[in-house]
């Protein structure tokens, strides 16, 4: 894997230099190699992973399964690219499995995220059925530790 994409996969807020003298390269190159990874649609985006719980708690998130027929000669895209267009809709999945599309959505109740699902998403053409599962708690993201407090090295007495 590259070493300036698992870089800043982990950290987006690091500047070309500081990824520059990480890796032990020049600052020109380190510019010039993100700058073709964004154009080549490599990178696409910069995101900050967001503890909702603390600041907003009108804000639900809800994994959904859903089998579908597929397209003759589009196979799955069609139906990815139709969930896709939906506001609520953060990621959209083809997965392997018990189920075909796994979408993550965002709602501020779980009223409505049931009733995108009941009144939009379970309507559409081709879908035989979906199981949603309501995320009651994010322990973990993207590799990044969720309501775990921090340690406080304060009151540990060392031994010798």
């Amino acid at each position: 894997m590259d070493k300036i994409l698992s870089l800043l996969e982990k950290n987006a807020r690091l500047n070309n230099e500081q990824v520059a003298s990480m890796l032990g390269l020049p600052v020109k190159e380190v510019t010039e190699t993100i700058a073709r990874y964004e154009q080549e649609g490599i990178i696409k985006g910069y995101r900050a992973l967001v503890d909702w719980d603390k600041v907003d708690k009108d804000n639900i998130m809800a994994f959904i399964e859903v089998k579908v027929t597929p397209q003759r000669d589009f196979g799955f895209e069609q139906m990815a690219e139709r969930v896709m267009q939906f506001e609520e809709v953060e990621s959209v999945y083809l997965m392997s499995g018990g189920f075909d599309l796994a979408v993550t959505v965002r709602g501020h109740s779980f009223k409505d995220v049931a009733l995108f699902v009941a009144e939009r998403l379970a309507p559409l053409d081709n879908v035989l059925s979906c199981a949603t599962h309501f995320m009651l708690r994010k322990y973990k993201d993207n590799g990044v530790l969720f309501g775990a407090e921090e340690p406080d090295e304060r009151g540990k007495i060392s031994l010798c």
